[in-house]
């Protein structure tokens, strides 16, 4: 028999996502292990709390404000059950997301396994590129991985008490960083591609480069707290990680273009080797997926720029702090 399962989903001005996220996972509560559902409203100043409220099935609580990190904390030390399950609010399960990784716990040197994605905005051309290279990197990862990431993710909760949680300073990349500490601990995690909570992935291409650049910032931070983890991981490798520092120091180059008639010839190498770096991923997706995921490469190629000064600030940020 199964150990029981608490469900904590964090959300912050969610009301266009959290209605339908809830809808599919409440029926799970009489056909599932899952026991308990737990949604922490880290200071919705929208509709969010009525969407929730009205669904009885679902305790809530009142999050601080201070971040996913610090309400998945809240959440999951007011579980009660062995297992804690993550998702997000903008995310719907499908009907076996959760039973698909159960099993995986069955062997009790596995403290953490996590899950795939859906597509809930098929169509539109960003959610799409971004989905198909999700799953074009979620194909390519074993059983054992060292990466989990939080939208569809269960952990011992024995496990999250062993390291005290999700680090609360980190507003993005916490999910990073408690899998390498769950790992550090001695504990396995493992990956199942069969389990998927479908996500509303971006369609406007300025929000998602904004995002990018702060997925950057935090993950200096990042590499800056856990060394020796920035040359790759499970999901992304190095080719994946050279391409922000790169991006960077093409920007750095340009102002060398005023020395003529060579000047120009660093950033250009630059911004080429950064292009070029999105071919691999581009092939696998136009082979897999048709013309149309050619898009890929201008995208890409955006995003390394982006993450890049998000990269930068973080890197000067983070040093600065430490030498205080």
């Amino acid at each position: 028999m199964p150990a029981a399962v608490t469900l904590v989903i964090p959300g912050r001005n969610c009301a266009a996502t959290i209605g339908v996220c809830l809808d599919a996972v409440v029926p799970m509560l009489k056909t599932t292990p899952l026991e308990a559902i737990i949604f922490v409203d880290d200071g919705s100043t929208d509709d969010t709390r009525a969407i929730v409220t009205v669904r009885p099935a679902v305790r809530v609580l009142a999050g601080s404000g201070a971040g996913p990190g610090a309400a998945r904390n809240l959440g999951w030390r007011a579980a009660t059950s062995p297992l804690v399950w993550f998702i997000d609010a903008d995310c719907v399960a499908e009907d076996d997301a959760l039973t698909r990784l159960l099993p995986h716990l069955a062997d009790p040197a596995v403290g953490g396994v996590g899950g795939s994605y859906g597509n809930m905005r098929e169509g539109s051309l960003l959610a799409d590129l971004i989905h198909e290279e999700i799953l074009e990197r979620h194909r390519r990862m074993p059983i054992r991985v060292n990466f989990l990431a939080s939208f569809n993710v269960l952990y011992r909760r024995s496990v999250l008490e062993e390291v005290e949680g999700f680090d609360e300073r980190f507003l993005k990349a916490q999910d990073a960083e408690l899998a390498f500490r769950v790992q550090e601990t001695g504990h396995a995690l493992a990956f199942e591609f069969a389990s998927r909570v479908r996500h509303f992935h971006p369609t406007r291409l300025g929000a998602y480069l904004r995002t990018q650049r702060q997925q950057g910032y935090w993950r200096a931070w990042l590499y800056v707290t856990r060394r020796g983890r920035a040359g790759g991981d499970s999901y992304s490798g190095l080719v994946d990680h050279l391409q922000p520092p790169l991006a960077v120091g093409t920007l750095a180059a340009l102002p060398l273009a005023a020395w003529p008639p060579w000047g120009w010839i660093p950033a250009a190498a630059g911004a080429t080797a950064v292009l070029l770096l999105q071919a691999p991923m581009t092939t696998r997706l136009v082979r897999r997926r048709g013309a149309r995921f050619l898009a890929y490469a201008p995208l890409g190629f955006l995003r390394a720029f982006w993450r890049g000064v998000g990269l930068a600030a973080g890197t000067v940020t983070a040093l600065v702090r430490a030498r205080r």
